[in-house]
């Protein structure tokens, strides 16, 4: 629901970024060829086709040949995993997600700007109808991220984009060890989100399966004691990063960002 250059949100962060940090080259992510269409897709583009494309600007951009830097708003920061997981060149060497639903979210989903009311009605009916319908994951791209404790078997038999990043369906060794290479992984959870369920989804954990009351940390989950996508093996090695932010989703003040997270970026 966002676009890449609004001056209000993903422009602005751009701003404050080359304010802070003299001669930074940043690059703010623009799927489509406008501002409409980049917002519009947000919500209709297939999540893999987003992920291809933006792989194929990181690639073209003489800029980040030698390694970049990436951060991800909400469902900006999981896509950015599966960019981190899918294209190694060019390097990406830091990834912060800041309120990234990396188990996925259920029962809604996260803040829906104003003024697109009307289709977020529209999609949390579509969502509760068939999330896992053939139709509904590769056309809406909620759903795509849509992870129903309740019906774990569809989940990881159906969701085209998600469950691939987890390895929900068996080993991908490359995404493994391209994940892996990270510097540093930097997770940011909202301490009083009301627009991710569960909110722990962005520290990695998730419902217990078969129900949608009781959660569980990373450390708890079968993804990590398996280590199938080498979180284990980073967590050891230092390079997981758990921070806690109070607010709702996406609420941070400026001085926070600039103390907390722009270190991860000089």
């Amino acid at each position: 629901g966002d676009s890449c250059c609004n001056p209000q949100s993903m422009g602005y962060i751009k701003k404050i970024v080359e304010n802070k940090i003299p001669g930074i080259y940043v690059l703010s992510l623009k799927i489509g060829s406008n501002l409409i269409q980049d917002m519009e897709n947000s919500f209709f583009m297939n999540v893999n086709d987003q992920v291809r494309e933006v792989c194929g600007q990181l690639a073209k951009d003489p800029h980040l040949k030698g390694g970049y830097n990436a951060m991800g708003f909400s469902q900006g920061g999981q896509f950015l995993r599966a960019v981190a997981q899918r294209c190694p060149s060019p390097p990406m060497l830091n990834l912060i997600s800041v309120g990234g639903q990396h188990q996925g979210s259920v029962y809604g989903f996260p803040r829906c700007p104003g003024e697109s009311s009307h289709i977020c009605d529209w999609i949390r009916k579509t969502l509760d109808l068939g999330a896992y319908t053939q139709a509904v994951q590769e056309h809406l791209v909620q759903a795509e991220y849509w992870h129903d404790p309740l019906k774990e078997e569809d989940y990881r038999k159906n969701s085209i984009f998600l469950a691939d990043i987890n390895q929900e369906r068996g080993i991908n060794e490359t995404y493994k060890k391209n994940l892996m290479a990270l510097k540093k992984f930097v997770m940011v959870k909202f301490l009083n989100d009301t627009m991710v369920d569960p909110p722990i989804s962005e520290w990695f954990g998730f419902y217990k399966s078969g129900q949608a009351k009781e959660t569980i940390p990373l450390r708890e989950t079968s993804l990590y004691t398996e280590d199938r996508l080498g979180l284990q093996e980073m967590d050891k090695a230092g390079k997981l990063v758990f921070l806690g932010v109070k607010g709702d989703h996406l609420h941070f003040s400026e001085e926070w960002f600039y103390s907390t997270i722009l270190p991860f970026l000089q």
